[in-house]
């Protein structure tokens, strides 16, 4: 179905509005309903207008650009409607000139410049040569950032963020690396981690993002990625990826969540920990949306036993959140909310958040999700008062108290030469200072 601007609404087939009960459910289950200039709006009050026909009034609001994509309301619709798909979808209908935020434009440097914030080749490599020599004297004698690697056995994606910013967040992971002897390697072009396709309802885009890791495993001939650690970034790199291969077969390549990563590291016993260095404190885990409730609904497998355990191999001292897993709230940054123009609104949405964690005692929150991380350990407490707390990354958790054991003088010294002639190869100087 189209209309008269020649918009594709044929999506809107796939959905029976009639099996809507005009209950409440979705509206109930979801933390937008009441943000502050949204009165009157909430998710019974879409599905009957789209009901309606009042396509275009629906597109021209903000809600569905309120929408975290958390997936409760689907969770809790008696009448089967995927209404968190639908918001998707209804993205897609705004034009790009209005699409909120920097989310249309950092889409668009991702498809041209291979990352959301146009860093250029030169400064990514000078980045990753100048911060691997960092931890290399710091602690991990041998340490390289080795990139485009050919039969490497894990691909890893960063975030530009990190890569712009928040420089030594890339530390945690590196460590892990460097501790399990793993054979890694990073892409040199296309590495960005996180798909705003996804967030902007650009479906063209969400398969373009997903296409490029693909060729880059079989290019290089990897074994196995890492789904990125953005909770919108491994979902929306699962969704393309999964269209992909329906379309050609060819298209399959082996992948694995970090969760699974770092049991398998544990369980093979390549990296040991010192529980004794988080003496002191309490400790909660905050579920991901699209790490959990999203992916158990869509894939059929979320990820809330695994972090868990991985927590407990760290503490001693663990508490849930209430509710947790498939029934916990969104931290309100899912969705493209972190960088959308909508701050107060996110931060209404993450007012069932901050009782959470007020509630559980706890003095450290771990999560899996960058987009979780910053919310919580930011915005929040810009909000609300009496956030006391620290947050974590999981994977900076287990780095902070791995036991790290001295490689041999013949492993650092190949690591060494195998920096030297990369970087040279590159065109990077590591004697220069950047």
């Amino acid at each position: 179905m189209t209309n008269s601007d020649n918009r594709d609404l044929s999506f809107l087939d796939d959905y029976d509005f009639s099996n809507c009960l005009v209950c409440g459910s979705c509206a109930n289950g979801c933390p937008t309903t009441g943000a502050p200039g949204m009165d009157g709006w909430d998710a019974r009050k879409v599905m009957r207008m789209l009901a309606n026909g009042l396509i275009d009034e629906v597109v021209a609001s903000n809600f569905p650009w309120l929408c975290t994509g958390c997936g409760r309301c689907t969770s809790t619709c008696p009448g089967g409607i995927d209404i968190t798909a639908l918001m998707g979808h209804l993205k897609s209908l705004r034009p790009r000139d209005e699409v909120p935020g920097s989310l249309h434009k950092g889409m668009v440097n991702n498809i041209e410049t291979g990352n959301n914030l146009a860093i250029s080749k030169e400064e990514y490599f000078e980045g990753m040569a100048d911060l691997g020599q960092e931890l290399a004297e710091e602690c991990c004698p041998g340490f390289y950032v080795p990139i485009d690697k050919k039969d490497a056995d894990i691909l890893f994606f960063p975030n530009s963020k990190e890569v712009y910013g928040d420089f030594e967040d890339q530390f945690w992971w590196w460590k892990i690396f460097y501790a399990a002897k793993e054979n890694w390697t990073v892409p040199g072009e296309g590495w960005e981690a996180v798909d705003w396709a996804l967030f902007t309802g650009n479906d063209e885009g969400n398969k373009k993002l997903a296409q490029r890791k693909i060729d880059f495993m079989k290019e290089y001939n990897v074994k196995r990625m890492i789904m990125p650690d953005c909770g919108g970034g491994s979902y929306g790199c699962r969704k393309g990826m999964t269209k992909l291969a329906h379309e050609n077969p060819d298209n399959e390549i082996g992948f694995l969540y970090l969760y699974d990563y770092l049991v398998e590291l544990f369980e093979q016993g390549r990296i040991k920990v010192d529980k004794s260095v988080h003496a002191g404190k309490t400790f909660t885990f905050h579920d991901s949306c699209k790490h959990g409730r999203e992916l158990a609904r869509n894939f059929g497998k979320g990820f809330f036993d695994e972090p868990r355990w991985i927590v407990q191999q760290c503490v001693d001292d663990f508490v849930e959140l209430t509710p947790n897993r498939e029934k916990n709230y969104c931290c309100g940054a899912g969705g493209g909310m972190w960088p959308m123009p909508f701050e107060v609104e996110s931060a209404w949405h993450a007012r069932y958040k901050q009782r959470q964690i007020k509630e559980s005692g706890a003095n450290v929150i771990v999560v899996g999700c960058s987009n979780c991380r910053d919310q919580i350990q930011k915005r929040i407490p810009k909000h609300f008062e009496g956030c006391d707390y620290e947050v974590k990354y999981l994977w900076q958790l287990v780095a902070e108290c791995l036991v790290i054991e001295p490689w041999d003088e013949a492993d650092i010294k190949a690591g060494e030469e195998a920096a030297k002639a990369q970087w040279e190869k590159l065109g990077v100087d590591l004697d220069a200072e950047y």
